[in-house]
């Protein structure tokens, strides 16, 4: 056989295993594009100042925090922030339409201080793709990088709280995608599980709430080097109160890579008007009428 003869064959041959390659990995990421579907608006969101906790699982306090939420339209503004007691701060902005479905406008985030090993800001415009992230390196030198991303629909980042509030339970999306705050932007799933109901106590009476369980879903390959070099994110749990209005009661999740979990209650201002003995029992708990959900099982 002629050496022009082999080149042709060994063109056509590599010619139809990359479009094969092609093929399996389009179907390969098929599925993800199909879940991509945005969440529609059930219960309109509206203004609001909420006083929060974050708490280790062994329920130290080391911050407290404010969430605050404003309305022009069909836009709201969500801000959260938590001051620790080292001096760190967690500081995330989240603006987003419910025109019929939820969507993220844009979203800025702010992490510094003894609490966050890598100190870290990112932005993100949901209209143009625009992603910035300026953080500081092991070696103390200030970085950035700049990344332009095709936006999913069901981008969540600042808004998994109020998806969960809205999502039906036979229509509940199997994912959301998620935007990862690391020097490096990184779309992933967050999938989402319903793990039943949860019993919980206010002011003695019965309620129950629904408990979700978030994963972070690396990918096939990247998952499995994340879960053998003990990288891959511990799951997030979120409990919502249903019913006919319904509301965030707690959540437990890492903030960064590598973060333990914390977990956000609701809590109560204390008036220093307020009894001795009954100042005693909230400053136990730091959760004055608060819901006192049970604990879930490790």
């Amino acid at each position: 056989m002629a050496v022009s003869s082999i080149l042709r064959n060994s063109a056509r041959a590599f010619a139809r295993s990359r479009s094969l390659l092609a093929i399996a990995f389009a179907i390969m990421l098929w599925p993800q594009f199909l879940s991509a579907e945005p969440i529609a608006v059930r219960y309109v969101e509206g203004s609001l100042h909420g006083f929060l906790v974050l708490r280790t699982l062994d329920g130290k306090a080391p911050a407290d925090g404010d969430v605050t939420q404003t309305v022009r339209g069909d836009l709201v503004t969500n801000r959260l922030v938590f001051h620790f007691k080292d001096g760190s701060l967690f500081d995330q902005t989240t603006v987003f339409s419910q025109r019929r479905n939820f969507k993220l406008v844009s979203y800025r985030l702010t992490q510094k201080g003894p609490s966050f090993p890598q100190p870290l800001e990112m932005s993100i415009d949901g209209t143009s793709g625009q992603v910035d992230v300026r953080y500081t390196d092991e070696r103390g030198q200030v970085k950035e990088a700049n990344e332009r991303l095709h936006m999913p629909p069901d981008l969540a980042n600042g808004m998994i709280g109020t998806l969960l509030k809205n999502v039906r339970s036979k229509e509940m999306p199997k994912s959301v995608s998620l935007i990862a705050p690391t020097p490096k932007p990184r779309i992933v799933k967050l999938a989402i599980e319903r793990a039943g109901q949860d019993p919980f106590s206010l002011a003695g009476s019965r309620r129950s709430a629904t408990h979700y369980v978030l994963k972070v879903e690396l990918g096939t390959i990247p998952g499995l080097i994340a879960a053998l070099a003990g990288r891959q994110p511990p799951d997030s749990h979120v409990w919502i109160l249903d019913g006919e209005v319904p509301t965030f009661l707690k959540s437990e999740q890492p903030f960064y890579v590598g973060s333990p979990v914390w977990r956000i209650e609701l809590a109560s201002p204390l008036s220093r008007a307020t009894p001795e003995a009954s100042l005693k029992a909230d400053e136990r708990t730091n959760v004055a009428a608060t819901p006192d959900l049970v604990p879930r099982a490790e």
